[in-house]
């Protein structure tokens, strides 16, 4: 891997007690990988190696110690000078973990509920080792603080997503003067499209993850975690008489085997660290997957320099896909034409259609339902985004298909324009 620009100010965290080089306000997980390191983690049960996918904290792969609090997703979290980071879940190190012998011992699984059941002694001995090998992490260095008091707002129209679809839909609600407020978990709005119109800056909350859409005896309302303050985040509640949900969707990954090694991460991930951040994540990558995202992907890589190991499109006729490698993808393997070939690589990048976030609007009361053309579940709406809620709840972008970013802000601006038809007194 290799940075293609530096941007902003150069500064040093900590990683398990040694300096590791970064840049002021990247993710620190890129931080990490761009100083060579692949391996964050380990697995639960069998202790195997791992490292980034996502970048969107839709896996656990990246959890790591951050001074002193456990389990944060370092593809999140901003790389600032003297933070600490402690790789977790490993004794006595990630690098050399001596419960990594688990997976070893049982090559086929191991069942540790049925391990030595019936037997009175051996059984209460195994359910205690279970125990205390379970979960992620130690917990907190210190007690946290105490919980913010809840802000509540009422807004005419509440935005959850500030990505392609989002951002543009905000653009034509305030080109129509109908008062908004935008949630959006990144510190940038944009998304996909590395660019976002300029909008009121009292009507964006950025850094605010949205965790649900519910109803009380006020009415319904969308729950975020104001996080703009990391060190005092709060509940906001957003009360609004119209909600538009432009949340997108999370990289899903393809079943071979190996799938999970350090080094296998998703195509838009590696998209969005080399255009936001700067960052080529392979000089010499494989890539697999489906649909226009996989081509686009190639044409990005190669202009920066990249030389593409194997391009294997899994509707074609390439089976039986296998990462090599032990603790990093060393290469890919795959039969095509009854004949076995395998290609030398530094990661695998995996570009297959969104899986849409279609949580929040069902929480809403809209219609989710299996789309065999897309082989994915997304979100009923009417082409304007207009959902079966029974209350005005409106949809865009990736919620109801996987679209590019062009067709995303579209879909948004769409959803805007009927939203605002219905706002008009």
């Amino acid at each position: 891997m290799r940075r293609i620009e530096q941007r902003g100010q150069a500064i040093t965290v900590e990683l398990d007690g040694d300096p590791v080089p970064a840049f002021d306000g990247e993710p620190v997980a890129l931080s990490l990988l761009a100083a060579g390191e692949t391996v964050f983690a380990r697995s639960i049960k069998y202790h195997r190696p791992r490292g980034p996918y996502c970048f969107a904290a839709a896996c656990s792969h990246c959890l790591m110690r951050v001074d002193g609090v456990p389990n944060i997703y370092t593809c999140r979290i901003p790389a600032r000078a003297g933070m600490r980071l402690e790789r977790q879940n490993a004794y006595p190190s990630v690098k050399v973990d001596v419960f990594q012998s688990i997976d070893w011992l049982f090559p086929r699984g191991l069942d540790h509920h049925a391990m030595f059941a019936g037997v009175p002694v051996a059984e209460q001995v195994m359910a205690k080792v279970a125990r205390h090998l379970a979960g992620l992490g130690l917990l907190p260095d210190k007690p946290a603080p105490d919980r913010m008091p809840c802000e509540t707002l009422r807004v005419k129209v509440a935005v959850a997503g500030g990505g392609a679809s989002g951002s543009s839909a905000a653009a034509r609600l305030a080109a129509q003067g109908v008062p908004f407020l935008l949630l959006e978990r990144d510190p940038f709005l944009g998304g996909r499209r590395f660019s976002a119109p300029d909008l009121p800056r009292d009507q964006v909350r950025l850094r605010t993850p949205v965790i649900g859409l519910y109803e009380d005896d006020a009415g319904w309302y969308l729950a975020a975690v104001s996080a703009a303050d990391a060190s005092e985040p709060r509940l906001l509640k957003v009360y609004a008489e119209r909600f538009l949900l432009a949340v997108g969707g999370h990289p899903p990954t393809l079943p071979f085997e190996n799938n999970e090694l350090p080094g296998v991460f998703s195509g838009r991930a590696a998209t969005s660290m080399l255009r936001r951040h700067g960052l080529l994540i392979a000089e010499e990558p494989a890539l697999v997957g489906r649909g226009p995202e996989l081509a686009e992907l190639q044409r990005l890589l190669e202009s920066h320099g990249a030389k593409i190991a194997a391009v294997v499109d899994v509707d074609g006729d390439a089976k039986d896909l296998k990462a090599h490698g032990r603790n990093k993808v060393n290469g890919l393997s795959f039969a095509r034409r009854g004949r076995r070939k395998k290609v030398d690589c530094d990661a695998i990048l995996v570009s297959v259609p969104i899986s849409p976030s279609f949580e929040l609007a069902r929480q809403g009361g809209a219609r989710v339902s299996w789309s065999p053309p897309h082989r994915t579940f997304v979100v009923e709406a009417a082409a304007d985004g207009r959902t079966h809620a029974a209350f005005p709840l409106y949809v865009s972008g990736e919620l109801t298909a996987p679209h590019a970013p062009e067709e995303s802000a579209k879909s948004g601006e769409l959803a805007a324009d009927a939203i605002a038809r219905e706002a008009r007194p």
